[in-house]
């Protein structure tokens, strides 16, 4: 199959109040407004190299209205809907603001995907221009503002049936998942469209409600500005959810935090790079550090959340023995697994 996606080029989000969702991320995470239309406001990172990566949308709850890949060629494209619709997935052709022609599609687990080839390149003017040629603008001046968008997890009732539908039908390599060390239960996975160790993460959900997300994620150029990021927020009042530390599976720096939504943000550096076409997924368990490389401390039950909120916790699922369902409930709760 050739390669049909390239990388994930931007989330569009719900939220009940967009002023106060775009406020905090202009303010507090140090992304740009560059449109604002419809009701829809649309952002970017300082170094993104298309117009927007985060688009605000009005909603009645914290949700992802849809996640965004470019295909690798406009041929690229054509394929990959013909795929999708082989699969007996029925999307549309739509035109996107910035960006034009796109297919949008809703797959078996209800989170709706657009795959685009066109896009509208971002070049700074003014005081904005970089005195380096290969940037699009000029560093943000808000303390460990993100460079560029990196990551989606989403989360759904079958972790591995997911990642195997994603892998055949647009062909995510599958790099690592999760498994409970007390059963043979998948609770995480990690894909990918490039040499990232992912951009597209999914954990398992124990709840009714298709198509949530857990979080997303932005990318920082060092651990140190990570830190100062972590730094700032606290001292500007921005409680911190989880980390900073260090994930197992892709050895990422994390830190986790919430915007006024209650919409959950990662900021994410560091981890490796893995050109190998035909890697073979590793399987983790919690207690080898797949979640927290240094296994030095216990992941807050919050953390399980995912939106919109739902009849129950990311990670856990119905019928299972009792022996098992506090570990599914959440598999990094045990001080040493988070």
């Amino acid at each position: 199959m050739i390669k049909l996606l390239s990388h994930l080029s931007y989330v569009a989000i719900t939220t009940p109040d967009v002023e106060a969702s775009v406020d905090f991320y202009v303010k507090q995470v140090g992304l740009k407004v560059v449109d604002r239309v419809d009701g829809a406001v649309y952002l970017r990172c300082w170094g993104d190299y298309y117009r927007y990566s985060v688009v605000v949308v009005p909603g009645t709850e914290p949700a992802l209205e849809t996640m965004a890949w470019r295909t690798s060629s406009a041929e690229a494209l054509e394929e990959a809907a013909r795929r999708i619709e082989a699969a007996g997935v029925a999307g549309e052709w739509i035109d996107v603001h910035g960006i034009g022609r796109a297919y949008r599609f809703t797959g078996p687990w209800g989170h709706s995907m657009t795959l685009h080839w066109d896009v509208t390149r971002y070049q700074a003017e003014g005081s904005e221009l970089s005195t380096y040629p290969d940037r699009p603008a000029r560093r943000s001046m808000v303390a460990g503002a993100p460079r560029q968008l990196d990551h989606v997890t989403i989360a759904t009732s079958d972790v591995d049936g997911f990642a195997k539908w994603y892998n055949d039908v647009l062909g995510f390599r599958i790099m690592a998942r999760t498994v409970l060390d007390e059963a043979p239960i998948s609770v995480f996975s990690v894909l990918t469209t490039n040499e990232k160790s992912h951009d597209l993460g999914v954990v398992l959900d124990g709840s009714s409600r298709a198509g949530r997300i857990n979080h997303y994620a932005f990318w920082v150029d060092t651990r140190e500005e990570l830190l100062i990021a972590a730094d700032t927020l606290i001292e500007n009042g921005v409680p911190i959810e989880y980390g900073p530390s260090i994930h197992g599976i892709g050895e990422q720096n994390f830190l986790y935090y919430r915007e006024p939504s209650s919409l959950r943000i990662e900021l994410n550096t560091g981890g490796y790079r893995n050109y190998v076409p035909d890697w073979e997924p590793n399987t983790w368990t919690p207690s080898l550090g797949s979640n927290n490389m240094y296994r030095n401390g216990a992941m807050p039950m919050s953390m399980t959340e995912s939106f919109p909120p739902a009849d129950g916790p990311s990670a856990t699922e119905e019928g299972v023995p009792d022996e098992i369902k506090e570990a599914l409930f959440n598999p990094y709760a045990r001080q040493g697994q988070g």
